[in-house]
């Protein structure tokens, strides 16, 4: 396979900050993902590249939370390159990716008589990100965005990519479009601001990259994990690089999920429906998603795809990074029906990414529903007694 993406590690410059790009090569839609500390104070210099210079105005879409604490450095980093913003806030968490947030921002718009012109930058995390890149992606049929992720399950996964969406009731993502980010900005400094549970939910993203792709890169959360949770910028900015690398090669050879890039919703099967069935408001993404690691592991073992050593070491690196909300009160039959209502069901049949090995997956889509029923009962009611997660502040 072709090398799809290219990583460039910069010269450490006079502040001692390491400055790394990787590149996604798509053609007329390529961009740069930039990651480094300080990197929030770029923000108006890239945006400018990114929207011409013809661009006036940006809308910053952003939750409350998140521009209390990041918005006015951008707003001053964006004014400085002669852009005014003009600032989209919605309320904080996964119940605020609706249509009807995106039909006010779509509203806001066009009551301020925005050009195609002029471009969005997405403020935030996964949420703010699916957002704001769904209404660039419709509004006048498609203006630029800019992405600048401040969680980390954002900034190693969902602002990159190109995929958005906004989630119905019935399902999480089922109304969306492909629409790359005109550029990606990623700051670790952020991530200081970020509670422990935020960041725990980014760090079973990494694992999943690992687990599809890079044996090496799940050794290095393995040995690392400590100073992970530390924010230790040596193992934290290489971790971040990396897990953008992998998913920009994948996306590089499969842009639109035909193939290749399926492997990339390791988890998700079971995750989307944990979070459907607890309307969105127990589970974060991350947190769902290691959930579902855990089950398409146990399914790989049942099938005898994956050795039981094995996935007693994805159980064990999952379990490593901290409790999660308690699943015992949940129903086998209503997890089952959310998950045939999700999108990765083709012809009606269900895929799972099932991993062989530390490193490998496969697709399957012809697992029998006894296996399934049986494994999602084993982790909704597991040996030990599981506690509630609290959210409290990495530093």
């Amino acid at each position: 396979m072709a090398i799809a993406a290219e990583e460039i590690a910069q010269p450490i410059d006079p502040s001692g900050v390491t400055r790394t790009t990787v590149h996604v090569p798509l053609g007329e839609r390529a961009y740069d993902i930039t990651i480094a500390e300080g990197a929030l104070q770029r923000t108006g210099e890239i945006a400018r590249k990114a929207f011409g210079q013809r661009a006036r105005r940006v809308a910053l879409v952003s939750d409350r939370t998140v521009h209390r604490l990041h918005g006015r450095a951008v707003e001053q980093a964006l004014r400085q390159a002669g852009l005014e913003p003009l600032p989209c806030l919605i309320a904080p968490g996964e119940r605020a990716k609706t249509l009807r947030n995106a039909e006010r921002i779509w509203s806001t718009l066009i009551a301020e008589r925005f050009e195609r012109g002029e471009g969005i930058v997405a403020l935030g995390g996964g949420v703010v990100g699916d957002l704001a890149g769904f209404v660039a992606a419709t509004y006048q049929r498609g203006i630029p965005v800019v992405q600048l992720p401040t969680t980390l399950l954002a900034q190693i996964d969902s602002s990159v990519g190109g995929k958005t969406a906004v989630n119905h009731p019935l399902g999480k993502n089922l109304i969306g479009a492909f629409h790359q980010p005109s550029a990606v900005i990623i700051d670790p400094v952020v991530l200081t601001t970020l509670p422990r549970r935020e960041f725990q939910a980014g760090l079973y993203e990494a694992i999943k990259y690992g687990v599809i792709r890079d044996p090496a890169l799940a050794h290095s959360i393995e040995t690392g994990l400590d100073r992970l949770l530390a924010l230790d910028p040596t193992i934290l900015v290489p971790l971040i690089a990396r897990c953008c690398q992998i998913k920009a090669e994948v996306v590089t050879e499969d842009e639109r999920e035909g193939g290749l890039r399926r492997i990339l919703n390791y988890g998700h099967t079971v995750g989307h429906a944990l979070e459907a069935v607890t309307d969105y408001r127990r589970f974060r993404h991350g947190e769902a998603v290691g959930e579902g690691m855990k089950c398409a592991a146990a399914i790989a073992a049942a099938l005898g795809l994956l050795a039981a050593e094995q996935k007693d070491r994805i159980d064990a690196l999952i379990d490593a990074v901290g409790l999660r909300p308690r699943m015992d009160d949940l129903e086998v039959p209503a997890i089952l029906d959310a998950m045939t209502r999700d999108k990765k069901v083709v012809a009606g049949r269900l895929s799972f990414i099932l991993p062989t090995r530390i490193g490998e997956v496969v697709i399957r889509d012809d697992v029998p529903s006894r296996v399934v029923r049986q494994r999602v009962q084993s982790l909704i009611t597991p040996p030990r007694a599981r506690r509630s997660v609290r959210t409290r502040p990495l530093r």
